[in-house]
């Protein structure tokens, strides 16, 4: 197998009816560590809305647990990636991701623009850092994708299309970044929790280089010092020369999925995903949904994946 023929089985396929195939292959062969980076990236973005940071901060769990959040948030969304829609998992995980969202008092619009981060960013990301960019093909598949996974957690008036998605991250990131000091505890937190995964004499290093990844908005909500210029070129430079040489190997023969990732450090012996994430308690945490509505919700959640 030469280094373009996966693309082109992609380009071969119908990004309409084959979104979960092309998504699939985009994101487990062709850029399964570009994928991963961009989509925490994705998600860190979203403690830069202050309703959205401010309600993490509340639960605690990124703060508190943040090593099983991002392990349940990568594993969840993983098992609809690899099983489908259709499957058990890929059910059960959808119906996991319903039964938290809906236990805490989350608007239409918030949930809207976290589905657009992870439609928009790894496309710009790997626009810049990618040994290769996206095609429109495999831009319009994934917002396939991401539409059907919205319709499935009941999200409203989702976008059409990859400009669509892209306009609204945008018009939402412009009115709504800001200030809070819930959402700066939970990006410490998970600066925090990257840095782990290394050595402790790189943690200052490994956050600078976080740091340096961020755009000014972001810096400015988080009101976090702008890295110096030289350290921003040196890790952005350093990127896009791993893309470079990336572009120069054999391609991947076997697909890599999220659960793989060496930062999914929770469950060494295996995991059931009707287990995964949390079983939020009324009154706790910032749950200010009673018990009996929750569970209601739920199983209306179950009916419709």
């Amino acid at each position: 197998m030469k280094r373009y023929d996966r693309l082109k089985e992609i380009l071969r396929l119908d990004p309409e009816k084959d979104f979960l195939t092309i998504y699939r292959l985009t994101a487990t062969y062709e850029f399964p560590w570009d994928f991963t980076r961009a989509l925490e990236l994705a998600l860190y973005r979203t403690y830069a809305v202050p309703g959205i940071g401010r309600l993490l901060a509340e639960t605690a769990e990124f703060t508190g647990r943040p090593q099983k959040r991002y392990d349940d948030t990568a594993l969840l969304l993983d098992a609809v990636v690899e099983h489908g829609f259709d499957s058990e998992q890929g059910r059960t995980a959808i119906r996991r991701i319903n039964r938290m969202h809906r236990s805490y008092d989350i608007s239409n619009d918030d949930m809207r623009y976290v589905l657009c981060t992870f439609v928009v960013i790894p496309k710009r990301w790997l626009d810049v850092y990618g040994w290769r960019p996206l095609t429109g093909h495999e831009t319009r598949a994934a917002a396939r994708y991401y539409a059907t996974l919205g319709r499935h957690m009941g999200i409203r008036d989702i976008p059409a299309t990859f400009e669509e998605f892209e306009a609204v991250l945008d018009a939402y990131e412009e009115e709504h970044f800001g200030w809070d000091e819930g959402g700066r505890k939970v990006s410490d937190a998970t600066l925090g929790l990257m840095a782990s995964w290394y050595p402790a004499p790189l943690a200052p290093a490994l956050k600078a280089a976080s740091l340096a990844l961020l755009d000014e908005p972001l810096l400015a909500a988080f009101r976090y010092e702008p890295p110096r210029p030289a350290v921003r070129a040196l890790v952005r430079g350093a990127l896009r020369l791993r893309g470079r040489a990336v572009r120069l190997m054999p391609p991947r023969r076997t697909p890599h999925y999220a659960r793989q990732n060496p930062e999914i450090k929770g469950y060494p012996n295996g995991y059931e995903v009707s287990a995964l994430g949390t079983f939020p308690v009324p009154g706790v945490r910032g749950c200010p949904v009673p018990h009996e509505l929750r569970e209601a919700m739920a199983e209306d959640a179950g009916r419709q994946s």
